[in-house]
């Protein structure tokens, strides 16, 4: 702590992100990166951006990043101006709570979600109130239709993976007709239906996605919003009051590769979904229960064996999982979808641990 701070800095309690550990051998199962490279087109446009002498890098990006924004308009049915993007979904999520979230009553969210959204509300000094999940670790929608200064949820849920029905989805925004609802979509592609399809009939809805999880794109941080042109034009203003500049050359040019390429897409994450199935019945056959996950990563505990304990034994074999030492869910591992050679080594691993 310095006295120089400004007020209300020591308060903060901030994200703490996935380990990115510097292991030999590793197997890196612990924040849901996709096993599979990107599409080898993002590759040629991520090198025709930067030029044969770099001089890609020599001038500003377009601070509008249209080419991105017709890209991913084509990809969902939309209008240009019904897209943002930013820096990863991460910044976009931090302009939609300074921008849309902000109000007299508190948000809401559910108490066991998306770790980075109490941080915002510190941030951003806005009051929430968090929904407790039912016994089955599930987001129930009648829960959110009360007096709220805006709602935001993942679907599916992280760290669970649980999926919400879109009919659900639809009865929280009717029973909200004057809040923000944000839907965050980092993994609805690896098994769920998007409420892309909802947007032209609901003004408040608000829909998050990323390149990081399905288009293996997580070092290249691009994340959009897709909504009502009110919304994304309130988006618009508080990112141009803060970075005008928040993609950068590469990162356009590679983005819109990756929406071209949609056979690359398909393939890869379907690849996933199915090892995420073989990974939930091996994980069963040696005594977990494993949530149902509709992400690239599942949600399991073992009735007799300590989680941390768990992850202790595999990180000493070079296997790292996420660990969350939180009330409710102490006892599970997060562990991201790998190939199929690194999920046989996980369950090989956790076969001779259990045993």
């Amino acid at each position: 702590m310095s006295r120089y701070w400004s007020p209300g800095i020591a308060r903060l309690t901030p994200y703490v992100p996935g380990e990115q550990p510097q292991l030999e051998r590793l197997i890196k199962l612990n924040t849901n990166e996709n096993p599979y490279g990107p599409s080898p087109r993002v590759l040629q446009a991520v090198r025709d951006a930067l030029g044969d002498d770099g001089d890609g890098l020599r001038r500003y990006p377009d601070p509008d990043a249209a080419r991105l924004k017709a890209a991913i308009a084509a990809y969902h049915g939309l209008s240009a101006a019904q897209v943002f993007v930013g820096n990863g979904s991460d910044e976009v999520l931090a302009l939609v709570f300074q921008a849309l979230l902000k109000h007299e009553r508190p948000i809401l969210f559910p108490d066991i979600t998306y770790s980075f959204y109490p941080v915002y509300c510190g941030l951003y000094e806005i009051a929430y109130e968090s929904v407790p999940l039912t016994d089955r670790y599930t987001i129930r929608a009648a829960d959110y239709v009360r007096p709220n200064g805006g709602i935001i949820f993942p679907n599916p849920n992280a760290p669970t993976g649980c999926l919400m029905p879109l009919q659900d989805v639809e009865a929280i925004l009717r029973g909200n007709p004057d809040s923000v609802v944000v839907v965050d979509e980092a993994y609805i592609d690896f098994g769920g239906v998007s409420a892309v399809t909802l947007i032209d009939r609901y003004p408040n809805l608000l829909v998050v996605q990323t390149l990081s999880k399905s288009r293996s794109l997580a070092g290249l941080r691009v994340g959009f919003a897709l909504g009502h042109a009110d919304l994304i034009a309130g988006l618009e203003r508080v990112k141009n009051s803060f970075n005008s500049y928040p993609l950068d050359r590469l990162a356009q040019a590679g983005a819109v590769a990756a929406f071209e390429d949609r056979d690359h897409f398909e393939h890869t994450r379907r690849a996933v979904m199915a090892s995420r199935d073989a990974l939930t019945l091996r994980l069963s056959a040696l005594g977990f229960e494993v949530l149902p996950s509709a992400a690239n990563f599942v949600f399991a505990r073992h009735p007799a064996h300590d989680a941390a304990t768990l992850a202790a034994a595999l990180r000493a074999r070079h296997i790292v999982v996420r660990h969350f030492a939180k009330p409710r869910i102490a006892q599970f591992l997060r562990i991201s979808v790998g190939t199929d050679q690194e999920c046989d080594a996980l369950c090989d691993a956790l076969a001779d641990i259990v045993a």
